[in-house]
């Protein structure tokens, strides 16, 4: 054998075969694609959070504001606002930063509307 197969993804094993298309684990009998891996190390990629200029934020970054955002409730949070300590969290919609703006309180903010400071 020239090619040596992935261990299984799920226990870990080092015993898996191939089946067909498949790759099969036989200890705990799971089944995956070998392409599986591939595309699951591209969504990996895909889970970074970037900001409007296109750099990557990070849990604790400071950002500031790029447009004038209107505040349900009333208030309107005014382009170049400083957001500190910011944090990154699956939000309502494509809302995926948590953080509080001094002012207005706690909120959830989209990446497309701030810059890394």
């Amino acid at each position: 054998m020239s090619e040596e197969l992935p261990p299984c993804p799920e226990c870990g094993s080092i015993y898996s075969y191939e089946m067909g298309a498949l790759l099969v684990c036989p200890e705990c009998a799971h089944e995956w694609a070998p392409a599986d891996e591939a595309s699951e190390t591209a969504a990996q990629e895909d889970d970074v959070i970037r900001d409007a200029v296109g750099n990557i934020l990070q849990d604790g970054d400071a950002v500031t504001v790029v447009k004038d955002l209107k505040v349900k409730g009333g208030g309107t949070i005014k382009s170049g606002t400083k957001v500190k300590s910011i944090r990154l969290v699956d939000g309502v919609g494509d809302h995926d930063i948590d953080c509080k703006i001094d002012g207005f309180g706690p909120m959830q903010l989209k990446s497309s509307v701030v810059k890394k400071a």
